[in-house]
């Protein structure tokens, strides 16, 4: 499974307004639209890759092409759509399907932290912090083409992504519904879906309504498992 850890920084739209609380933009307000600025992705195995300007578009097409599953943090509603919108208008076709594992969506299902940003729950869980910058000085540097504050974007931008990688780890036995590693092997053995490993054992029963499930632990990742088929005949006799 070729898992592929991204995070962009997008340009502020940049429109004209006569305030600056509860505006109503119009679009002949607009004098240019946001756009991707830049983006850092890495492989499981492998460096941060930082990419801006031209052509960078293109790269992070063909990495998507490769991918069997993106994970970033809010990215189904912000970074897919955004890269999305920019193969579009670059006459590119879509990238090959691949999962996405945003695990902003995990953090917000399976806890309740003070506040779900990135930054925070790193920091809560002891896995650093994001890089400190000036704020929209920042974005606005870059934009203007400022070379210390493409230096200061690119360790922001990368150090998204090595945050990313610690949370994926952090939160791999938490997250609903991950593609399953079993499907990229051909082994028959049971096979923790969100690890990869063998190292499972039965855990129990589960039982539905009407039908028993064999249960498993992962004593690897510690991600709870179930069977995919249903036990044959339930321990208390009752046949399905």
């Amino acid at each position: 499974m070729k898992k592929l850890y991204l995070d962009i920084e997008t340009a502020p739209n940049k429109v004209w307004a006569w305030g600056l609380w509860q505006q109503n933009i119009a679009i002949n307000q607009i004098e240019e639209p946001g756009y991707t600025l830049c983006w850092a992705a890495m492989w499981d195995k492998g460096p941060v890759v930082f990419e801006s300007g031209r052509g960078m578009i293109k790269k992070l097409h063909s990495l998507l092409e490769e991918a069997d599953v993106v994970i970033h943090y809010n990215g189904t509603r912000f970074d897919i759509p955004t890269v999305n919108k920019e193969f579009l208008l670059q006459g590119m076709t879509p990238p090959s399907s691949y999962h996405e594992i945003d695990l902003l969506r995990t953090v917000r299902r399976r806890f309740r932290f003070s506040s779900n940003k990135l930054d925070y729950v790193a920091q809560q869980l002891g896995l650093g912090a994001k890089t400190q910058h000036m704020g929209m000085g920042l974005w606005r540097g870059c934009m203007d083409g400022d070379e210390k504050c493409w230096k200061t974007m690119e360790r922001y931008n990368k150090q998204d992504v090595r945050l990313l990688k610690k949370l994926y780890e952090k939160l791999l036995p938490w997250i609903p519904n991950h593609p399953n590693h079993g499907v990229f092997t051909e082994s028959d053995d049971p096979t923790c879906r969100n690890c990869g490993s063998k190292n499972v054992k039965k855990n129990g029963i589960e039982r539905k309504v009407t039908l028993p499930y064999q249960r498993y632990k992962c004593l690897n990742c510690g991600a709870p498992l179930r069977a995919r088929s249903r036990l044959r005949a339930a321990s208390d006799g009752v046949l399905v």
